[in-house]
Parts: structure tokens; C-alpha cells; sequence
């Protein structure tokens, strides 16, 4: 199990809460980043707050998310890759965007393809993060 923090329907930040769940597993194609920074960004308020509608159709539900897991932005560490993952490995430092259909990376670690794009951008090697560390908070 690992932390993380959810949200299990639409509201003010108190609806977001401290949950434990399954460590994700790597599919073939994706890799399993233990997360070290990530942001709150308008993205994450919209879908917490369910507004505009928009924001729910996105979220995957009217009623309730069905992605619960915010964080859209991501900085880590590549603890594991699936088999047919071939530009990273264990031990990279990377950073990158969430899409915006998958859970996000408001929890201890988060898989996401290698090959996932999303406005242009590509989870890459990490070679701005020293200079970030001193404004990264941890979770």
C-alpha cells in the first residue's frame, strides 16, 4: 500500500483526503515513477471542483470523478519499467505531464507510458530537478 490523495466527489479542497491504496504495477509499456514533486495547478482545482461541467465530463463523471488521483505535473524517480519500455530504465530522473484521462500524481508513485504525449511533451530525462529542489515540497 501506499499514500495518496483522493477525492471522492465534487467540492471545496476539504473533499480531498489521505487515502492508502495498491502500489501501481507497470504495464509492457509503461513505467513506474516514484513521485518526488508535483503541483496543484487550475487543472487540479477545476476537476476538484467539478467546475465548469466541462471539468466533470473530464474527470469521468457528472456525479462523482472516477479519476481521483490529481496532479498533472510530475517530477521522480523510475523505480521500475514494464518489459517493452526502451528509452528509460530504472534510476532516471524524469519529469513530465499527466495525462489528463489517467489518475494523477498526487500519490507516493504513479505509472504512465513511455510513450505518452501530452502538448508536445514527452517524459524526459531530468536535468533541471537540482536546481527545482529548492522549491520542491515533498508530499
Amino acid at each position: 500500500m501506499v499514500k495518496a490523495i483522493i477525492y471522492r466527489k465534487y467540492g471545496c479542497p476539504d473533499v480531498l483526503e489521505l487515502a492508502d491504496i495498491e502500489k501501481p504495477v507497470p504495464k509492457d509499456d509503461e513505467v513506474l515513477i516514484k513521485v518526488h514533486a508535483t503541483t496543484v495547478s487550475p487543472v487540479d482545482c477545476h476537476f476538484r471542483s467539478g467546475t465548469p461541467l466541462l471539468a466533470r465530463k473530464m474527470a469521468g463523471g457528472f456525479l462523482k470523478p472516477k479519476i481521483v488521483i490529481l496532479g498533472f505535473d510530475i517530477a521522480g524517480e523510475i523505480e521500475s519499467a514494464g518489459r517493452n519500455v526502451q528509452r528509460l530504465k530504472g534510476g532516471d530522473q524524469v519529469y513530465g505531464l499527466v495525462p489528463l484521462w489517467a489518475n494523477g500524481a498526487n500519490a507516493e508513485y504513479i505509472c504512465v507510458s513511455e510513450k505518452v504525449t501530452v502538448h508536445g511533451f514527452r517524459v524526459q530525462r531530468l536535468w533541471v530537478y537540482r536546481k527545482s529542489e529548492p522549491f520542491i515540497r515533498e508530499l
